[in-house]
C-alpha cells in the first residue's frame, strides 16, 4: 500500500459505524473532515483521546469539521466501550467510530505499521478538506496521546490559508499576524491586504490575520 500523501484524494469507502452505515465521501459532504484511528478498545489513551474529542466537538462544529474514528475492534465492542468515554469522562460522544475489524479502511490509509504492531493501527491523523483532498497527516505512537488543541489549531490555518494568499508562522494561533505569500508583489499588497504590513525582510512580509 502506498503512503498517502499531502493533495491525495482521501479514499472513499462504505463501513459500519456506531452511528450507522456510511458512505465517506457521502458523510463528509461539504465538510472538512479529520479521520483518527486508535490502537484498540477498552484502551487507557485511547479513552482519554475519545473523550477530549467529544468535549472539543462544539470547536470542530464551529469550524465546519467532522470527526470520526476508528478501530480494528467490531461494532458491538465500539458500543460497549463508548458507555466507558462516556461515564469516566463525563461526555457524551456526538461522533461515530468505524467498526474494521477487516482491516480494509486502515490498510487503504496505511494505518497499520508492522514494525510498531502488525494488528493494530497507530495514532493517525488525516485532515481531509471539502475537495476530499488530504491536507494534513500525523501519525503518533501507541503509547502517545494526540494534542487536539494543535488538530483544531492545524484546522484555523488550513481554512483560513486556503480562502487568503497568507501562510501561518511557527507556533501561531487564530488572531494572531500572519505571513504574506511570497507570490505576492509588494504593489498588489494594499488593495489584498487593506491592514496594511510590515516588511521584515524581502521575502518576510508579515500582516494582520485578514478575516478577523
Amino acid at each position: 500500500m502506498a503512503t498517502l500523501r499531502l493533495g491525495d484524494i482521501a479514499p472513499d469507502f462504505e463501513g459500519d459505524t456506531t452511528m450507522g452505515k456510511i458512505n465517506f465521501h457521502k458523510w463528509l459532504g461539504d465538510s472538512w473532515g479529520v479521520l483518527f484511528s486508535h490502537p484498540a478498545d477498552f484502551t487507557p489513551v485511547c479513552t482519554t483521546e475519545l473523550g477530549t474529542v467529544a468535549n472539543y466537538y462544539p470547536e470542530f462544529v464551529k469550524r465546519n469539521t467532522k470527526v470520526i474514528a476508528l478501530s480494528v475492534d467490531g461494532l458491538e465492542s465500539h458500543l460497549k466501550w463508548i458507555k466507558d468515554i462516556e461515564e469516566v469522562q463525563n461526555v457524551t460522544l456526538q461522533y461515530p467510530i468505524i467498526a474494521d475489524e477487516s482491516k480494509e479502511v486502515a490498510n487503504l490509509y496505511d494505518m497499520i505499521h508492522p514494525n510498531a504492531n502488525e494488528t493494530f493501527t497507530v495514532r493517525s491523523v488525516f485532515i481531509i478538506g471539502p475537495d476530499k483532498k488530504i491536507k494534513l497527516t500525523l501519525t503518533y505512537p501507541a503509547s502517545t496521546g494526540r494534542n487536539f488543541d494543535e488538530i483544531l489549531r492545524v484546522i484555523d490555518s488550513l481554512q483560513l490559508t486556503s480562502d487568503y494568499s497568507v501562510a501561518t508562522p511557527a507556533n501561531w494561533k487564530d488572531g494572531q499576524d500572519v505571513v504574506i505569500s511570497p507570490s505576492i508583489p509588494d504593489h498588489e499588497i494594499p488593495a489584498k491586504f487593506p491592514k496594511g504590513y510590515q516588511q521584515i525582510k524581502p521575502y518576510l512580509r508579515m500582516t494582520p490575520q485578514p478575516n478577523k
